[in-house]
């Protein structure tokens, strides 16, 4: 008969009260003793330990667990350590010092963080290989890569980042690889608790709490967490909710066993696009009453943690995401009204689009030190598989009403199920040539099929590709050698690949047809820098060189009745190339006060070559021309004052135009759908204080100058036109940790 978990828990408790009760009696009798003992005591003289933390910024180690990363670029960002308002997840804050990070703006509330680099698409960060505690976070890889899964900040200790040449070990993406680490629990306690609660203007409410331990060979943390918004604009409004729950048992030694299980989910009704006209005259309001976006996701996962030797470790993850992104909305120009039909007296009926997410990871990787002809050297090898469904349910006839409502009153316009089977093979060796220079170089190959079925109903299905497959090999090598104790050159190249996603291969309309013949895109990173530390300063300046081939896109084709249609197809090329470069470090110390500084600054040149896409009825070659969302220049730059344990930033960000569209129209349009994105200067203060050892307090004031401003502007979902940013906000947060 199995014990009944209540019983077993408060068993477990107070043996482990006990015990500890037993070793605090044992360790005050040994302490008597000695103190007691003449021989053996001493007087210590008093010593006043004081720590500036002048870089908040550092790289991964060269080897951790399983992983390489010598050679790759790589920041950590602990939050702790940064003023920043992780009520809203306000990325320009989260990432302000790593240099070149765009983020698109779109919803102030912190339901989702849409970030790139070097010119790459921010939408959902689906360029990026995300992961939380190394699980893969994306919803599919090889269908919509978008990463819907979003943790509170509450519960992230840091932010890690790997550039594009993390694509041999982690997956093929240009992005390279983005993992949040949550926090753990404290092992020094049984039973230990943490609750983060804000609130803010336009209705932000959130509280987040967490309970963590640990019992013997048992650790678990989890968390519950809650946020409304009314949100900036008129006509919006989020409620979001997220658990996670962990559990790590120490079989043995050598021997973890680990499990857990994210959620996150939340309703968003989307105020909708405004035009160029309506944004100027009032960015608040809103052109939507009536349209939602709702993600809920599961990500579980079991790994299994083996150290076989003192050289040699393995690790096997097997994971999911499990979920739904469902949309309801009225989807038009931003410059068509959604009103009620006189003579029918109701709004038109909205779409209603769902996504089912099923996606399957299994991996082992292993990692063995070994020495050879005196050279040591360490590989990494690894396996992976994946299968994955996604279940695409699009251009439902919806209800004519205003509320959340995902009931269709006609059959999907498209019912579709993209299925994905692949393995991938991947080997790094980090070899140390000598004392002070290594080389890496590694590659990764993958074979597999993608397969398309179910029905379009304005489309034969012959005409529409249904198999996509994947065979490819990635080749790649870093390096890093190090000058001085301080100083470190770094500096790699590696090749990239992004499958056809689902998106690319679904005809939008029946005037529109897809090229039999679509090439998945590829391409490589390459990257050289130096890092280190010069007279208290931290740096780290590094060069890039990405390109990215079979760019998607359409052109206009001529059929036999002299009709033009769309070929979805690839259109051509594009390079990125530019400048990424931090230094912080600090400026003025006196006693318990101290200022410090920081300079994030990315300069980037991101360009079409041997492109054209579809111009009307015509197509116009594009050479020379802009990448949509790439500014020449992003810039951070940051002053924090402490003075005991009170801390305060003060925050620029700059970013440069950029343009929407690839025909980098110069005008913008009367729909608000294309044109420029114009440049735009932020000044954000926040600030932090340890009030006890046990509670601690947070102030944003986000947008001081209260600018108006928008980040990009959509082509497709949420709906094209501008998407305006938060004006200014503020938020206060107080935690207590116990």
């Amino acid at each position: 008969m199995k014990t009944p978990f209540p019983f077993t828990f408060i068993l477990n408790t107070f043996f482990a009260l006990l015990i500890s009760l037993l070793n605090s009696i044992d360790l005050i009798a040994q302490t008597d003793s000695v103190m007691n003992d003449p021989q053996r005591t001493h007087l210590l003289p008093e010593l006043n330990v004081t720590d500036y933390r002048n870089r908040l910024t550092e790289s991964l180690p060269e080897i951790r667990g399983t992983y390489l990363f010598a050679g790759k670029r790589s920041e950590v960002i602990k939050l702790s350590d940064v003023d920043v308002n992780i009520a809203e997840k306000n990325g320009r804050q989260l990432f302000a010092r790593i240099p070149g990070v765009f983020v698109y703006d779109m919803d102030g509330a912190g339901n989702q963080l849409n970030i790139a680099t070097r010119g790459l698409d921010p939408h959902r960060s689906w360029e990026m290989n995300v992961r939380q505690n190394g699980i893969l976070t994306n919803s599919d890889m090889y269908g919509y890569p978008a990463s819907h899964y979003s943790a509170p900040m509450e519960s992230i200790s840091q932010i890690e980042l790997v550039r594009g040449t993390a694509s041999l070990q982690y997956g093929a993406q240009f992005g390279g690889m983005l993992n949040h680490v949550t926090k753990q629990a404290d092992t020094t306690k049984t039973i230990g608790a943490e609750s983060i609660n804000s609130a803010g203007t336009y209705g932000l409410l959130s509280t987040y709490n967490a309970l963590g331990g640990r019992i013997g060979k048992w650790t678990y943390y989890v968390y519950n967490y809650k946020r409304h918004s009314a949100g900036y604009r008129e006509g919006s409004r989020s409620d979001a909710n997220a658990q996670f729950a962990s559990m790590h048992f120490q079989v043995t030694r050598k021997i973890v066993w680990k499990a857990e299980v994210g959620r996150s989910a939340y309703i968003y009704k989307i105020p909708g696009p405004l035009t160029d006209s309506m944004f100027h005259r009032n960015p608040k309001q809103a052109s939507r009453q009536r349209n939602y976006f709702n993600p809920d996701i599961w990500v579980p996962s079991i790994v299994f943690d083996w150290k076989l030797s003192d050289r040699t470790q393995m690790t096997v993850t097997h994971s999911a995401v499990l979920g739904k992104r469902n949309s309801v909305q009225f989807d038009a120009l931003a410059n068509i009204k959604d009103t009620i039909n006189p003579e029918t007296g109701h709004f038109k009926p909205r779409q209603v689009d769902i996504d089912g997410y099923k996606s399957l990871t299994s991996e082992m990787r292993v990692m063995h030190k070994y020495t050879l002809f005196q050279v040591g050297s360490s590989l990494a090898v690894g396996f992976q598989l994946m299968h994955n469904d996604l279940h695409r349910r699009q251009l439902g006839q919806g209800t004519t009403g205003s509320d959340f409502d995902l009931s269709v009153t006609k059959p999907f316009g498209r019912d579709l199920h993209y299925k994905t089977k692949n393995a991938a093979f991947f080997i790094e060796n980090q070899v140390r040539v000598t004392p002070k220079l290594i080389i890496s170089p590694g590659l990764r190959f993958e074979s597999g099929t993608t397969s398309m079925s179910g029905t379009i109903s304005y489309y034969k299905p012959e005409n529409v590709p249904n198999k996509v497959r994947h065979r490819f090999l990635l080749l790649g090598v870093t390096g890093q050698y190090q000058v001085t104790n301080d100083v470190q050159l770094y500096g790699g190249w590696s090749q990239a690949y992004r499958p056809v996603l689902f998106k690319d291969i679904i005809p939008a309309s029946i005037y529109e047809k897809v090229d039999n013949n679509l090439k998945d895109a590829s391409g490589y990173n390459s990257e050289i820098g130096v890092k280190g530390v010069w007279r208290g300063f931290h740096f780290n300046v590094g060069l890039f060189d990405l390109v990215y081939r079979n760019r998607m896109g359409s052109l206009a084709v001529s059929v036999e009745n002299g009709a033009t249609h769309i070929l979805r197809t690839n259109v051509g090329d594009s390079r990125h190339m530019g400048i990424e470069a931090l230094i912080e470090g600090p400026l003025f110390h006196c006693g318990k006060f101290q200022t410090n500084w920081f300079s994030s600054v990315s300069h980037m040149d991101a360009r079409y070559r041997n492109a054209r896409i579809s111009a009307g009825p015509d197509n116009k070659r594009i050479d020379g021309n802009k990448v949509e969302s790439a500014p020449d220049w992003t810039i951070r730059n940051g002053v924090t004052a402490a003075y005991k344990t009170f801390r305060m930033t003060l925050q620029f960000s700059y970013v440069s135009k950029t343009f929407s569209d690839a025909l980098n129209t110069p005008v913008a349009q009367s729909t608000g759908a294309k044109g420029p994105v114009p440049a735009y200067h932020l000044w954000d203060l926040n600030a932090s204080w340890l009030i006890t050892k046990a509670i601690s307090a947070r102030i944003s004031v986000n947008n001081l100058a209260d600018k108006n401003y928008f980040t990009k502007r959509p082509a497709s979902y949420p709906g094209p036109g501008i998407w305006p940013s938060d004006g200014r906000t503020a938020v206060i947060s107080l935690g207590v940790n116990i």
